[in-house]
Formats: structure tokens, C-alpha cells, sequence
């Protein structure tokens, strides 16, 4: 989305799943902010200290240990250590660019891709081999016309990154080489877009993708909010009105999380903070063709989501004004944090990460 409506909305741990959502639903008080976190409560977000003042929307955890984090200020972080300690791995010259960091996809310790965005050639990925020591710009964005939001990968080869609709379509950039090198999709498989429809950069997860070949596309800012999928690499799509809060630049699906092809959860609402955002999140059991409302929905919006590791039922939503667990696969949702946190990621050996403004990033821990 062009000018306004899209000036608008930018301003703004080690256990199993089963062990972890058990937890979190034990009788107890109402959850503490994280900062009051003491040994012995149940799971809370424990937050790590960065060093920067940064505020990060791009998150990629690898595992309990490692994680990636990209955000404003052209800031790339990095640890290998549970959070101890974060390393600033910062392209060279980013800053200085005035490059925003939204998304970040990492591989493994060494290899992640970064997105920056923007209109026009603010619009950019990069790629590191060596754990950010050195960084090598594998495609800007030349057209005035294009604002790129969000990226995903199907395995460590194979990836997409998403743009707002350019002449009536979102664009898609493909990768077959680990983001060393894009191109973009032909349009004629996707769909129109509505008037003022756009993706939202607010937590890396508008394009979100599920086993070798299923990706989910989150929009909205138009009339109505919608989901759109391809069962295809991003060749074709296929797009499902959702139930979440439309008909306003500020309101729309925010982030997708499915934990296989078929189940999935959508979040969002209006990011406005004097605006409320009811029924913000719904799911879907058949792959995003059909989007159910939640009989409980998430507190407040919600720009941030992700199934807990080893479980079918559980999973968390984050954003500014806190964090919701799900113990019945997004049918019902209940606050266990107060916390200020715009993205959230967990990892296959259950680990649990979160981060947002003013450098905040957290592990979840306490058992």
C-alpha cells in the first residue's frame, strides 16, 4: 500500500510443548511483566540484554541457544549462547543508510537473509555465510513502486519475499540458491488486490511457509482482511477472507503461524493503540481456505505468533501490550504476560524467543 495508509501503519528455552503450555495454565496469579520475573515462577518471558535501544521485528531463533535479531537503525544481532550475550553483526554501512530491518531468516548459526524495507530501493535482502562477519546485498528493489514486507524460506535452498501490490498484484521474488539470487514471480497467478490492501511489516510473519511447497501470504488495510495461499512455491494462490478487523489502513491480519499444511493461526487487529481490537485472531483446518473466529480471542491486537514446539494445541500471540497462550489450537486464548513484544519464534528442541521495542529480547524460561 502506497503513501499514507503505509506511512501509517510503519510508524507505529528448553522445554517441550506439552511441559511448557501445562505450566503456563497451572493455577497461579495473573502473570508478572517479565521484568518481575523471579526463580522459581512459572514460565515467563525472561528478557536478555542487547546492548541497543533498537526496536526488533525480524526474529529468527535456530535453536534454544541461537537466534538472530534484525530491527531499526540497521541493526543485525546475534547470539550463540541462550541470550547471555548478543553480538552486533550489523551490515556495514547500514545505519548509515538509514536500511530498517523487518525480517530475517537464519539457517543455522552462520547463514541467515535479512529484508529491509521501504518504497524503492529501501526495499533490500542480504545474505551472510559467516554468522555476519561479512554481508553480500543479493537484491534492491529498483521499482518506485514496490515495498517489500516479508520473507520465507521452505528449506535452506528454496525461498519467496513478498512486496505490496504492484499494478493490482502482490509481488513475489523467488530463490533457489539460499537468497543469493531473485526473481521475480509472474503476476498471472495471483489474485487482484482490494483497493488499499497491503501486507504489514510488523513481525516477519505476512508470508509464512509450511513443509516444501505451501506458503501463506496475510493482508490487509482494505475492506476486507484476507489470506492467501499457494500450494505451489508462489505460483498461483488462492485468496480466503479471514474474520479478522478490516476497513482501515491500521487493521488487518498481522502474522500467520501453521504448524503443518492444513492448521493454522492468524492474529492481528488494529495496531492503533487507543483502538480495541476485537475478535484479532481465527484459525483454519483446512489449509487457510476457511478462517473460523476465535470463541476467545487474543486480549488486544496481536502482531506475533507461533506454535510452542512438540505440540498440536499450544501456541503464543505477542505484541505491544502483551502475550497470549492457546492451549486448544487458537479456539481460545487467555494473557499470561504483560509485556511489550512484536515478534515471537520457537525452535524444534523447545526453545521460545520474543523480541520488540527498545532492544527487548526474551527467552521463555522458569522451569
Amino acid at each position: 500500500m502506497r503513501a499514507k495508509g503505509k506511512t501509517r501503519r510503519l510508524m507505529s528455552l528448553g522445554l517441550c510443548g506439552a511441559a511448557l503450555a501445562a505450566a503456563l495454565t497451572a493455577p497461579a496469579a495473573h502473570a508478572a511483566p517479565a521484568e518481575r520475573h523471579r526463580p522459581g515462577d512459572r514460565p515467563v518471558w525472561t528478557p536478555t540484554a542487547t546492548g541497543t535501544d533498537a526496536r526488533f521485528r525480524g526474529l529468527a531463533a535456530v535453536n534454544s541457544r541461537t537466534a538472530w535479531l534484525a530491527g531499526t537503525k540497521g541493526t543485525v544481532l546475534r547470539t550463540s549462547d541462550g541470550g547471555r550475550h548478543w553480538r552486533d553483526v550489523s551490515p556495514p554501512g547500514a545505519a548509515g543508510a538509514g536500511l530498517e530491518f523487518r525480517d530475517i531468516e537464519a539457517f543455522d548459526a552462520s547463514r541467515a537473509v535479512a529484508l529491509t524495507i521501504g518504497e524503492g530501493e529501501a526495499s533490500r535482502v542480504l545474505r551472510t555465510d559467516d554468522g555476519g562477519v561479512t554481508w553480500t546485498e543479493s537484491f534492491r528493489n529498483t521499482d518506485a513502486r514496490a515495498f517489500y514486507d516479508c520473507l520465507t524460506f521452505f528449506d535452506s535452498r528454496h525461498g519467496l519475499a513478498m512486496s505490496d501490490p504492484v499494478d493490482g498484484r502482490f509481488r513475489i521474488l523467488s530463490t533457489a540458491d539460499g537468497g543469493r539470487n531473485w526473481n521475480v514471480l509472474p503476476s498471472t497467478g495471483m489474485p487482484r488486490a482490494q483497493e488499499g490492501e497491503a501486507g504489514f511489516a510488523a513481525s516477519g510473519q505476512c508470508l509464512v511457509s509450511s513443509g516444501p511447497k505451501d506458503v501463506w501470504l496475510a493482508t490487509g488495510g482494505a475492506a476486507t482482511a484476507r489470506v492467501l495461499h499457494s500450494g505451489d512455491r508462489g505460483l498461483t494462490w488462492r485468496a480466503a477472507e479471514s474474520t479478522l478487523p478490516a476497513g482501515d489502513p491500521a487493521r488487518g491480519v498481522f502474522a500467520l503461524a501453521f504448524r503443518d499444511r492444513t492448521h493454522g493461526i492468524a492474529v492481528g487487529g488494529d495496531y492503533r493503540p487507543d483502538e480495541e481490537s476485537p475478535h484479532a485472531s481465527a484459525v483454519t483446518d483446512d489449509g487457510g481456505r476457511g478462517w473460523r473466529r476465535s470463541a476467545t480471542a487474543t486480549a488486544a491486537y496481536r502482531s506475533g505468533v507461533a506454535w510452542l514446539p512438540h505440540s498440536r494445541s499450544a501456541a503464543l500471540a505477542v505484541g505491544p501490550a502483551g502475550t497470549d497462550l492457546t492451549t486448544d489450537g487458537g479456539r481460545t486464548w487467555r494473557t499470561v504476560d504483560s509485556g511489550s513484544y512484536d515478534t515471537v519464534d520457537c525452535t524444534a528442541d523447545g526453545g521460545c524467543w520474543a523480541a520488540g521495542e527498545q532492544g527487548r529480547a526474551a527467552r521463555l524460561t522458569g522451569l
